[in-house]
């Protein structure tokens, strides 16, 4: 019964206090920050395409050189 009294007495007054001091970024900032996870999501994508055909390009050379 003590924890329950603990709980709706000083935990929960706790929570609401700290709530209340919890900044919310804007509209603005939200989309902002979204744009620069997409773009910096497709650049990531295009380094790891150019790297991916980079090594075919060279593994298929090594086969043709190598006569495999």
């Amino acid at each position: 019964m003590n924890k329950l009294r603990y709980f709706f007495n000083e935990f929960l007054p706790e929570v609401k206090a700290e709530w209340k001091k919890v900044t919310r970024p804007s509209m603005r900032e939200v989309q902002t920050t979204t744009l620069v996870v997409v773009i910096a999501s497709f650049l990531f994508a295009l380094y790891l395409w150019v790297a991916d055909q980079l090594i075919i390009f060279v593994y298929n050379g090594m086969f043709k050189v190598l006569g495999l």
